[in-house]
């Protein structure tokens, strides 16, 4: 505020030193306007340490050291053409601490001639201590405020906005001060907006809480006008007189979209062994239909039956295809993983990609960079890439352009924190973008789901994104899907990136060569739990010449193994009932007969995907196959392991 005009009063030297001796003690210095000093109370002594003859004759401001707000010529500037000031500064005690006083000073012409200036000094410095105290603790609990991820908002018993946290303004997006003052109401959506004020009234008047100790999960609406998921927690105190009201407000959209991702991945597990079974199942039956048939048709002469028998081996075929895709879907598809580089093989497969799409469909193709080299079937990767194309087009209709990139990338901790499913580590990502229609959030949740499609009927099967979600998690890797109505689509896989000179021994399956069907005279012990499917292995191999013994589970294999000492070779179904799998019943035989040689076969999973590792003088087959596929790999194996 500024200072009043005065006029300079006026005293006589005798009249001075009256007012000091009334005053003694009272803090109070009379100096001329030179600032030497011509009274000093007893008061003074008390409060400055320096005694009246120490101080009188001494210029005041280098006496106290007096720090002030403004220069000493300012002020006697001010007392010249008002006759008053008035501030705080800050004198120094004889024994050097600080004192913190409010100074008040009075020009007084003499009547003798010249002029004195009355100071009157109030100590301020306990005041001032609890002022610092405050501001250091209000400091320090706005510190902790403003680093505190929840955001906190106090309340009057109106409703009212008393504070907003730094974490507030940043969760609702809004400033503080435009928030204080303003009904906290304003910061929900219906119902919560209009029955807010409710529940103060509703706890003022009737004293039950409702809200006051309760954990609630409520929904919190943005500047913006987006709303979240948010965990409420408030408590009550009082200030000055009042109610108030403290809420604690914690945001649950990350929290919320990790538990869908682990709902979702839970969901996807249970599908994949779901489907995994099944196909495991079915392809016993196609094991059994196809070998039927091939027995019939190598009775029948040329003619129409044959042909009939020959289509329904196609659809036998359709159905192991089939059966291929829901396996690859439960993450059980047997795979041929090899070292390659994916800039090379993309590049490779771009112009078969740019035929398929048609040439409404830009294709464009960036590879960034090298280290681009992983372990995969490159095959089944081509198959996922195209599928993921195919559905780009579908999406598409009148035309657009679909963007195809390769990249290396690190994915770190913090990644694989909001990503249950994702490990850290590094990627190489192939990420493809189209301009398509997009999907809604509601199409985007069931988008792998097998079976699942948008497409009408009898245009598709639904198991292409699928398929693909199964074959990059099998790979060890990961599927993101991105998609917005009428924007596009981006799907991106993340495969684990792996040098050249990492890259392990893989098996692979010996194709079947042209008739005549080789056969033997050796014994072969079958293992297999489905009497069907063993009854069409039994046959096909009898056909062959074979001495042949049967079991149905691995303790009856290991009974007749300990008694025949001639079996040559066992041929076992990996999983079966009664606690000993195919592989562990092979090891069991290669103690009880070192020199047998073994064949596994399941329409479930490979022994390597299975994490087993394959012995010496041991293949693989998978269901169904065919007689002529029996009959090569039983020969071969026979063959080689006899040399």
């Amino acid at each position: 505020m500024p200072h009043r005009l005065v006029s300079p009063r006026t005293a006589s030297y005798q009249e001075l030193d009256a007012m000091v001796h009334v005053l003694d003690g009272a803090d109070i210095i009379i100096h001329r306007f030179d600032g030497v000093i011509t009274h000093w109370s007893i008061g003074c002594e008390n409060m400055y340490g320096w005694m009246r003859e120490e101080a009188v004759g001494e210029t005041v401001h280098e006496l106290l050291a007096t720090r002030s707000p403004e220069p000493i010529e300012s002020i006697r500037s001010q007392l010249k053409s008002r006759g008053f000031w008035q501030g705080e500064v800050v004198h120094r005690n004889k024994n050097g601490h600080d004192v913190h006083v409010v100074s008040r000073r009075v020009l007084v012409n003499l009547l003798e001639g010249g002029s004195a200036i009355i100071q009157a000094n109030n100590d301020i410095s306990a005041l001032k201590l609890a002022q610092e105290a405050v501001t250091a603790r209000e400091a320090h609990l706005t510190s902790i405020l403003d680093t505190v991820p929840d955001a906190m908002i106090v309340i009057d018993h109106e409703g009212n906005v008393l504070s907003f946290s730094r974490a507030a303004e940043r969760l609702f997006g809004m400033p503080a001060d435009d928030v204080r003052g303003r009904n906290v109401s304003e910061l929900m959506p219906n119902p919560y907006h209009n029955d807010h004020d409710g529940y103060i009234e509703h706890y003022l008047r009737t004293g039950e809480k409702r809200v006051i100790g309760h954990d609630l999960v409520v929904t919190g609406q943005r500047a913006d006008g987006t709303q979240f998921p948010m965990e409420l927690h408030v408590g009550e105190a009082a200030g000055n007189g009042q109610r108030i009201f403290t809420g604690f407000v914690r945001d649950l959209t990350s929290r919320y979209r990790i538990e869908e991702d682990l709902r979702q991945a839970q969901k996807m597990e249970a599908l994949g062994q779901l489907t995994g079974g099944i196909a495991h199942d079915f392809r016993n039956l196609l094991t059994v239909i196809s070998g039927n048939l091939e027995m019939i048709e190598d009775k029948l002469p040329q003619g129409r039956l044959r042909d009939i028998l020959q289509e329904a081996q196609e659809v036998t075929a359709d159905g192991a295809k089939l059966t291929g895709q829901l396996l690859a879907f439960g993450r059980r598809q047997p795979l041929n993983p090899q070292f390659d580089d994916l800039g090379q093989l993309v590049t490779g497969f771009s112009d078969l990609l740019r035929r398929t799409l048609g040439e409404n469909i830009k294709l464009s193709t960036v590879i960034a960079g090298s280290g681009l080299g992983v372990l995969v079937d490159s095959s089944q990767l081509q198959n996922a890439i195209l599928n993921i194309a195919l559905n780009a087009r579908d999406a598409m209709p009148k035309g657009g352009s679909l963007t195809m990139e390769i990249s290396r990338v690190h994915l770190d901790d913090n990644c694989a924190k909001t990503y249950p499913e994702v490990r850290s580590g590094n990627f190489v990502l192939i990420s493809m973008s189209d301009t398509g229609l997009g999907m809604t959030d509601e199409v985007k949740k069931h988008a792998i789901e097998p079976f699942f499609t948008t497409k009408q009927a009898g245009s598709g099967t639904g198991l292409g994104l699928s398929m693909v979600y199964g074959f990059v998690k099998q790979s060890g890797g990961h599927l993101q899907l991105y998609s917005e109505v009428g924007r596009g689509t981006t799907v991106r896989i993340y495969l684990p990136a792996m040098a050249a000179s990492q890259q392990p021994e893989c098996i692979q399956e010996k194709p079947a060569v042209a008739e005549p069907l080789p056969g033997g005279s050796e014994t072969i012990l079958v293992v297999e739990d489905d009497a069907r499917v063993r009854r069409v292995v039994v046959a096909r191999l009898s056909s062959m010449g074979y001495n042949i013994l049967e079991a149905e589970n691995a303790q009856r294999a290991v009974e007749i193994l300990t008694r025949e000492e001639n079996v040559a070779l066992l041929f076992t179904d990996i999983v079966m009932p009664g606690g000993i799998t195919g592989d562990e019943l092979a090891r069991k035989a290669r103690i009880l007969r070192p020199g047998i040689a073994v064949m596994l076969t399941s329409g479930y999973s490979e022994p390597g995907v299975a994490g087993r590792d394959m012995l010496s003088a041991q293949r693989w087959l998978r269901k169904p196959y065919s007689a002529k596929q029996l009959a090569h790999n039983i020969r071969e194996l026979l063959d080689t392991v006899s040399t």
